[in-house]
């Protein structure tokens, strides 16, 4: 029987029957071991120098079973890379040698997939503009609450708060946050009201002459139409004074309460500078007095209805207001600059 065994695959030796060499079982795949499986002869039993011993060089398979010393370059199967048959990340083995693609060192030390790059917004600011910013978003806050507030006790009904607080919230909302929700009211509104003014009107030859009726409704109407952005003064400025007249007078035009005073001389004044700008006092002209009516006309029902309104319209006609000097200058002076 050959000593070698190698038909068993067992080595005959000292070891015993069954046994691998300890040089085999610690040679790396590919570094000393054929392709083919086949383990490199060693010497008859007893010829083996112990592993450790001085001068004692151990055998290294080559392919083909050629021995090869510890000094010779290892060589693998022809055809076959340098390190084949190795597990992947064993030890010892170069990634660059191994023809393994190496990546660049940023991916390398970038974070798991899926981690949030650096912070953007308000948080990439410095400490002292995220402070900043914090006050002023709380501050719009503030002001957004303290608006909501407002035009909830403008809008709702007589309460405590408002007995209290109702010159503050006034001062607040008037003029340019005036909230009208006779829309949905229960009866919403379902007549036009217009609006009409004419005057008295001294000469340059000391005659007094009276205009026609001047509709300054219509006026603000034309004014509006078709501008995108129309004046708040074009749209509230008119109505408004009539409605504080009417709800400051009764049914004979006699005031009632102290208000109603300050409403004449508003509604007057708002005459004058009408007046002034249609050019109704003519060259030399002074307008001395003026008179208002109200032309009140009913909305006509939808088709569907079997509701019944007058057709004709209702005229309210106020006495005539005298004119005080500095307000027909004021009116003449408004009027140069409207030129």
């Amino acid at each position: 029987m050959d000593a070698y065994g190698t038909g068993s695959g067992s080595r005959q030796g000292p070891d015993g029957p069954g046994r691998r060499h300890s040089a085999d079982a610690g040679a790396p795949v590919g570094a000393g071991t054929a392709a083919t499986g086949a383990e490199a002869p060693s010497g008859p039993p007893g010829a083996e120098a112990p592993s450790g011993s001085p001068g004692a060089e151990p055998s290294v398979g080559r392919a083909g079973g050629e021995a090869v010393g510890p000094g010779a370059e290892a060589v693998g199967p022809v055809g076959e890379p340098a390190g084949a048959g190795q597990p992947p990340g064993a030890l010892g083995t170069d990634p660059a040698a191994a023809g393994a693609p190496c990546a660049p060192p940023a991916a390398m030390d970038a974070g798991p997939a899926g981690t949030a790059g650096p912070p953007a917004g308000v948080a990439a600011l410095s400490a002292r503009y995220q402070i900043v910013a914090a006050c002023a978003l709380a501050l719009a806050a503030v002001v957004v609450c303290v608006h909501l507030g407002m035009l909830f006790l403008h809008v709702a009904p007589p309460n405590t708060l408002t007995e209290r607080h109702g010159d503050a919230v006034d001062e607040w909302i008037y003029p340019e946050f005036e909230q009208n929700w006779k829309l949905f009211a229960p009866d919403p509104l379902q007549q036009n009201i217009a609006v009409q003014v004419r005057a008295e009107v001294g000469t340059a030859d000391g005659g007094v002459r009276t205009t026609g009726w001047y509709d300054l409704s219509a006026e603000d109407g034309r004014a509006i139409d078709g501008d995108p952005l129309p004046s708040h003064t074009r749209q509230n400025q008119l109505r408004r004074a009539w409605d504080f007249y009417v709800a400051t007078h009764d049914s004979r035009d006699r005031p009632v309460g102290l208000r109603g005073a300050l409403a004449e001389t508003y509604l007057r004044r708002i005459a004058v500078l009408r007046l002034e700008r249609n050019g109704a006092a003519g060259p030399g002209g002074v307008v001395e007095r003026v008179q208002f009516r109200s032309r009140t006309t009913s909305v006509p029902p939808p088709a569907w209805s079997r509701e019944k309104v007058p057709a004709r319209p209702v005229h309210r006609v106020l006495p005539w207001w005298g004119v005080p000097a500095e307000e027909a200058g004021e009116g003449r002076e408004a009027e140069g600059e409207a030129e």
